[in-house]
């Protein structure tokens, strides 16, 4: 699954309504604000020139009277407040525009960030958790770049040229505006055409950056089964050669960007040199002054100024236009796990479960479920058993909507899971999994995560329910402790506890215990299974096991062999029949003797 990045101008479009937004009135008359406070500038820094020009004229005359008549100290003083005005209004302008960019950025990244949690588990293990967050990061960067270059830059620039144009073929004639505008027009065209070749490198650039990053990731991810394995230097090596192809980009880029400006550099230096001729002639002729002339030198270099930023800023806005496209187009990903228009929040009444003829299958190709057909009591205490791939955890996660199944229906209390919201049947259902996966916060934030409004004292009586209480009591910081990233500082059952206490705070009427106990030893597993079947205590529980040990005492217990249930009964009875539960059972039983 890919995503497709938007063109240049669908992201614009999609820019746009954070400008302009219609319920936020606020926005739009800073928008204005700052418009007005950049034109105004552009006209004050397009008249500093003519205001110099009057100052040179004037202490060209010789007579000190006219001098004086002149003004010329006025004058001066004229061009110090023009030049002042025309940064003053830039800065005003800024001061105006900031909260309408910032507002803009922190509304992208809250709606990026939101949407890739709405997307499907599908989506999520296809993708790169890195890669993801590398295109967010860049994406909101980009938007930033894009207001204010792209509004206080390129905008400003063409307008300041076009004045500037204009100026010249009022005052000097048609041929020096036609030299200007040859001499941008060749310097644009030069420039984005060496920047398009540029976007291709610094996007591969981008790409092996991803590559890289996400190895690291990875590897830091897994720091200790690097050391187990003493692969220290061959992850160093692997990661080495994702930075050496990021290295030969770079240098691409690099070279290219040196190639760019030493072309910009000789055109911009031709036109100034053309039009300065041009001028010097006009004044050796009479037609112009010395002031003429000056003024002449001070528009080409003023717009000379700003032109040689327009390859760095075309570049960037070119970039921002693609790390903007990605991130839009993955906030163009469909959600495939949606909620449907008008659907209803779930209501437990008991919490019947039923598998109503289920068929799934993660491909098309490949079906994991066939014609599954479950119903868990109220209250019931059902176990899953049987081989890898069978279907086990495929049935927790259609339970909690991880997927829509392709036949059949999952109902809980006779509601069907497709017409009901998300938000209230994960209220409904409560998870322990194999590897509770901790945040990189204190224990009081993971157990409070179950659910944030509770007190202290909740959170506490959970932890004792956990059988926890006693262990964080006993640390230095108590629950503040951080607990790392993933939960690293703590061990599997301490772990295991935690998530126990944080499922218990958040006291749903259904559970699902996904081989909860099946990462830790014999005795602490021992010590948890206490607590799950405390935790059971009044619930519907379905437990995927594959320790049959911990699930003798179920209600039931449901052998799964290729996605359908091939045996259904209790632990004795299974045992009795002598079937695929016995064999398991006296294969299990055989291995933990001989370990023993």
């Amino acid at each position: 699954m890919t995503d497709t990045p938007t063109s240049g101008w669908q992201t614009m479009a999609r820019v746009l309504p954070y400008l302009w937004p219609k319920d936020e009135p606020w926005v739009k008359r800073r928008v204005v604000g700052a418009m007005i406070a950049l034109v105004i500038g552009k006209v004050v820094s397009v008249t500093t020139p003519m205001v110099y020009k009057l100052v040179v004229d004037a202490f060209d005359a010789q007579d000190p009277a006219t001098l004086l008549a002149l003004g010329a100290v006025g004058l001066t003083v004229a061009y110090g407040v023009a030049r002042f005005s025309a940064v003053a209004f830039g800065e005003l302008r800024d001061l105006i525009f900031v909260r309408v960019g910032q507002r803009a950025l922190r509304k992208l990244a809250l709606e990026t960030f939101t949407h890739i949690h709405r997307l499907s588990m599908r989506y999520h293990i296809t993708r790169r958790t890195g890669g993801l967050s590398r295109i967010m990061e860049r994406g909101v960067k980009g938007v930033d770049f894009l207001l204010r270059f792209l509004l206080f830059s390129i905008g400003p620039l063409i307008l300041e040229l076009l004045l500037v144009a204009g100026i010249f073929w009022a005052l000097f004639g048609w041929i020096y505006m036609v030299v200007v505008l040859a001499t941008i027009a060749l310097y644009v065209a030069f420039t984005f055409k060496i920047t398009e070749i540029r976007v291709k490198i610094r996007k591969e650039m981008n790409d092996q950056d991803n590559d890289a990053n996400q190895k690291a990731i990875d590897s830091l991810l897994n720091f200790e089964t690097v050391k187990y394995f003493g692969a220290e230097t061959r992850e160093a090596l692997r990661y080495d050669v994702a930075m050496s192809k990021y290295e030969g980009a770079a240098v691409r880029t690099g070279q290219s960007l040196a190639f760019l400006n030493m072309g910009q550099s000789l055109i911009i230096t031709a036109g100034l040199v053309i039009v300065m001729v041009m001028a010097a002639r006009g004044v050796q002729a009479g037609a112009l002054t010395v002031g003429d002339f000056v003024m002449v030198n001070a528009y080409m270099i003023q717009i000379t100024m700003p032109l040689g930023f327009l390859g760095t800023v075309y570049r960037e806005i070119r970039q921002a236009l693609v790390d903007m496209g990605q991130m839009f187009g993955l906030l163009a990903q469909p959600t495939e796990i949606a909620d449907k228009p008008g659907a209803r929040d779930l209501h437990v009444t008991g919490g019947a479960l039923e598998f109503d003829h289920v068929a799934f299958g993660y491909d098309a190709g490949r079906p994991i479920l066939k014609d599954l057909n479950l119903r868990v009591a109220p209250g019931q205490t059902v176990a899953l058993v049987g081989p890898s791939g069978s279907g086990k955890s495929t049935i927790g996660r259609l339970l909690f909507r991880f997927y829509d199944v392709t036949a059949g229906a999952v109902r809980i209390d006779g509601q069907d899971l497709r017409d009901i919201t998300q938000d209230s049947l994960h209220a409904q259902i409560g998870v322990v999994p194999q590897d509770t996966v901790l945040f990189n916060d204190t224990i009081f934030y993971n157990i409070a995560y179950g659910r944030p409004d509770a007190s202290e004292a909740e959170i506490h009586a959970a932890a004792r329910a956990a059988k926890i209480h006693d262990f964080i009591s006993s640390l230095p910081e108590g629950y503040e402790t951080a607990v790392g990233e993933r939960g690293l500082k703590l061990s599997g059952g301490e772990k295991q506890r935690v998530g126990i206490a944080r499922t218990l705070l958040k006291n749903p009427p259904i559970l699902l215990l996904d081989e909860a106990t099946s990462a830790l030893d014999t005795q602490t597993e021992r010590d948890i299974q206490e607590s799950l079947r405390d935790m059971g205590q009044g619930r519907t529980v379905i437990t995927i096991a594959h320790r049959l040990s911990t699930i003798a005492d179920a209600d039931r217990i449901l052998v799964l062999e290729a996605g359908r249930v091939i045996e259904d009964g209790r632990h004795e009875d299974l045992l009795a029949r002598g079937g695929k539960y016995a064999q398991l059972w006296a294969r299990q039983s055989a291995e933990e003797a001989e370990a023993a």
